[in-house]
């Protein structure tokens, strides 16, 4: 029997989200959006790809929760996307009333579900469908780490002009212009990247992936990213219904980890059946662990803005 799998928003990032889960063929999908008849269309174009692909997973679209219900997992991208000169901080009180309305419909019709968000303001997002759910903090993760992490090994492979799969990184923290590249723990083929490139040229890097989001945004003119973000979302999905037991850098709720509590913030975790398994801590420079911190203060200021709009 397949698992089941909601993708909630039918836009750019979630129809291709779909498209990648369906296109696996170990689960059967319901792709919902409120604009009518949009996501009925997008899953019959998806499902008549079938048989060329060679996949009987089902794909539905609706424009409700009932055909979602007994999902494995929810995969939340609803929520405007960024425009050129918007800022994911810009996304937030809008994407607030949003992520509310989902959540709750999501609790009301898969209360066993795992919960991955990866609408913007991501860390902000992900606090609050935690929170509007009351699921607890391992069934509810953000996708963010492993997308930035994906940028900044794709920069560093053209940089050196070797495989991306030859290069191995962490990107953590919020998910914007606060993200932590972990330096030290960058290698390629198993090299520390700092041997190999100079330390300018690596700042350089580190701040063009810190602006990868934006770069798109900047070339699309008119919406952001969706092509890298479902891929990652993909993967977060395979390594939950798979129990792949994969250590991946996404959003989740610390409890004294790396000194933070009570907050969302890219980390490794090992991701499985059960969703967060384990948060992996991993050695930080001072500098890093500074920068960590500071990106957690810029998370929190957005959950406080999101607590002050809600009285």
């Amino acid at each position: 029997m397949r698992s089941k799998v909601t993708v909630v928003g039918a836009g750019n990032v979630g129809a291709t989200t779909a498209q990648r889960i369906y296109e696996r063929g170990y689960a059967d999908v319901v792709l919902v959006d409120v604009v009518e008849d949009m996501p009925q269309g997008k899953a019959l174009d998806l499902l008549e790809s079938g048989p060329v692909l060679g996949t009987d997973a089902q794909i539905i679209g609706a424009n409700d929760y009932e055909p979602t219900a007994d999902s494995d997992v929810v995969v939340i991208t609803a929520g405007i996307a960024r425009r050129p000169g918007m800022s994911r901080d810009d996304l937030l009180l809008t994407n607030m009333r949003i992520m509310q309305s989902v959540t709750e419909q999501v609790v009301k019709y898969s209360p066993d579900c795992i919960i991955v968000v990866v609408s913007n303001p991501l860390d902000a997002m992900v606090q609050l469908a935690q929170q509007v759910s009351g699921f607890p903090k391992e069934r509810v993760v953000g996708m963010a780490g492993i997308l930035d992490t994906a940028r900044f090994r794709t920069f560093l492979a053209q940089e050196l002009n070797v495989s991306v799969t030859n290069v191995s990184a962490y990107v953590l923290g919020g998910h914007g212009d606060t993200m932590v590249p972990l330096i030290k723990a960058t290698t390629v083929g198993g090299v520390p990247v700092s041997e190999l490139i100079e330390a300018d040229r690596l700042e350089e890097i580190v701040q063009r992936t810190r602006d990868g989001g934006a770069e798109i945004v900047a070339l699309l003119k008119t919406g952001s990213a969706y092509y890298a973000p479902s891929a990652a979302s993909a993967q977060m999905v395979e390594a939950i219904l798979l129990d792949r037991k994969e250590i991946l850098p996404c959003a989740a709720m610390l409890d004294g980890e790396y000194g933070i509590s009570g907050l969302y913030v890219g980390v490794p975790v090992k991701l499985g059946a059960n969703g967060i398994e384990e948060i992996i801590e991993v050695e930080l420079t001072e500098a890093e662990s500074t920068a960590l911190q500071a990106s957690a203060d810029a998370v929190q200021e957005l959950v406080d803005v999101m607590a002050e709009s809600g009285k």
